[in-house]
């Protein structure tokens, strides 16, 4: 579908870029399903014949790009909005957002590039998914994608027909503003490569009246050494091939090894074939449809006996190479090593705490300034499109696997009282939010008189000040006379002096 999709937005004169980097998405799809046809099928010559065999797999392609997803966006990812929040919500919940933009990191983590496409239906705002192959960039500046067109395969009528949504910034002549976006929406017949008319409810041209595109583009933030110049990116795993080859082929081997190390039992032909006895025919000694048992050929007079071959299998040399297979993958995929761990029920993720030096911090890290980017222009997308305003958005990605939320509120406590660091700055790094956010925290903790224009502890809960102000209202007494006094009085009393 690629080339034919190209085919016609450079025969009608669209600005494509001839990419190498098509070529290996299908390759890394492969991958990714588990199933690679020209390596996990393989002959065996026997010998007597050559025998088709079928390589296991531990799919760990896979595996690492749904490790990454969960990373990048999982569940404790929230996305602050101010006012707007809970309208935002609703949206992204009619499209299904949690569950989808985590599958769409998954696959864009894997196939090296996906969408995010935002686009009105009635008056709904709905949000498209949109995997590599799908996506054909036509202009772009310093890497980042400016017009793009997104095409798909729908049956009309019993037809196949490509589906073409190309979004393009203002270059019409009946434009006012030539900085605006509009949206062409096409449909190529694929078996004869001719325009159709658009299905009725289809304008053909769109006008957004947005100065941004309604689409986000996410991308693993790591080079393409495929094509230098090409605006998308390449899969997780593009350079860790062989390090996927070189997992499935220690597994193979491994389950190899027990499947040829099962017990056998030689068995002499005269004990496993009929006998003839003079009273009439005998059973054989054994079943041969038992697979245990292997009959030998022989004379019935030959020494052979009953033998038993029990071959010993190599299961700590091989359970110690997939080790090694999975720690060599998780750090060329940006995991860092000991990021998996292979025991008697399969690969499993470690249990670990991430600190801030570790390749995966670092790695997660790098990642998140792309997805970061590209959920705010998503929401301010959104905003536009529902209610024609302007949003200040803030992403609070999921740092409990970095460090822990009690470590975070201890060491803010510690710069603010060492003077290195603002009250207001501290509330914004706990609490996740936006500086204004953080501000009405502030106003409302000082209206609980929790915190004053005074230079104290702003973790003190008030208890020093009643005491001060206790003393200063009974100079006389003893500090612990006037605790005694304090709690014998009916509440309210005390303000009423």
């Amino acid at each position: 579908m690629s080339n034919e999709i190209r085919q016609y937005l450079v025969e009608n004169k669209y600005n494509t870029a001839p990419d190498d980097t098509y070529t290996h998405i299908d390759e890394w799809k492969e991958w990714y399903q588990g199933d690679v046809e020209k390596f996990h099928r393989y002959k065996v010559f026997n010998g007597v014949s050559t025998k088709e065999e079928k390589r296991y797999k531990l799919g760990m392609a896979k595996k690492v790009c749904e490790d990454w997803a969960n990373l990048l966006l999982n569940e404790k990812v929230a996305i602050k909005a101010g006012d707007y929040e809970e309208r935002l919500q609703e949206v992204l919940d009619n499209n299904n957002f949690l569950v989808r933009a985590n599958q769409l990191i998954e696959m864009a983590f894997a196939l090296g590039t996906g969408a995010i496409v935002e686009y009105l239906d009635g008056e709904e705002v709905m949000i498209d998914y949109i995997r590599a192959d799908m996506i054909y960039p036509l202009s772009w500046d310093n890497g980042d994608i400016i017009e793009c067109a997104f095409g798909s395969i729908r049956v009309i009528d019993g037809n196949e027909v490509i589906y073409l949504q190309i979004h393009r910034k203002g270059n019409l002549e009946d434009r006012e503003d030539a900085e605006l976006y509009y949206i062409e929406n096409k449909y190529i017949d694929r078996k004869e490569s001719k325009e159709l008319a658009p299905p009725e409810g289809v304008i053909p041209l769109v006008s957004t009246g947005y100065d941004k595109p309604l689409f986000q583009i996410i991308t693993p933030n790591i080079c393409n050494n495929i094509d230098f110049d090409s605006p998308l990116g390449v899969s997780v795993f593009a350079n860790a091939i062989d390090q996927l080859k070189g997992c499935d082929l220690v597994y193979d081997s491994y389950m190899n090894e027990f499947v040829l190390g099962r017990k056998r039992i030689l068995v002499p032909i005269s004990l496993a074939k009929m006998q003839m006895e003079k009273d009439g025919v005998a059973a054989p000694a054994f079943d041969a449809s038992d697979t245990v048992y292997y009959q030998m050929p022989g004379d019935r007079d030959s020494n052979l006996k009953l033998t038993e071959v029990d071959m010993s299998i190599r299961a700590n040399e091989h359970e110690l190479a997939v080790q090694r297979s999975l720690d060599v993958l998780a750090l060329k995929t940006g995991l860092g090593t000991g990021r998996y761990q292979f025991d008697s029920s399969g690969v499993k993720t470690a249990t670990e705490v991430i600190s801030d030096k570790s390749d995966l911090y670092q790695n997660r890290q790098k990642n998140a300034i792309i997805v970061n980017a590209a959920l705010i222009d998503m929401v301010e997308a959104i905003a536009f499109l529902d209610a024609g305003r302007e949003v200040e958005v803030f992403i609070d990605f999921d740092d409990s696997i970095i460090e822990d939320t009690n470590t975070t509120i201890d060491k803010n406590i510690k710069l603010v009282q060492g003077g290195l660091r603002s009250k207001l700055t501290a509330i914004m790094e706990i609490n996740k939010c936006t500086e204004e956010e953080a501000m009405k925290e502030l106003e409302r903790i000082a209206g609980d008189n929790q915190i004053t224009g005074q230079d104290v502890d702003w973790t003190d809960m008030g208890d020093n000040k009643k005491a001060e102000e206790e003393e200063t209202d009974n100079p006389d007494q003893e500090g612990s006379e006037v605790e005694d006094e304090s709690s014998e009085e009916p509440a309210g009393s005390r303000d009423n002096r």
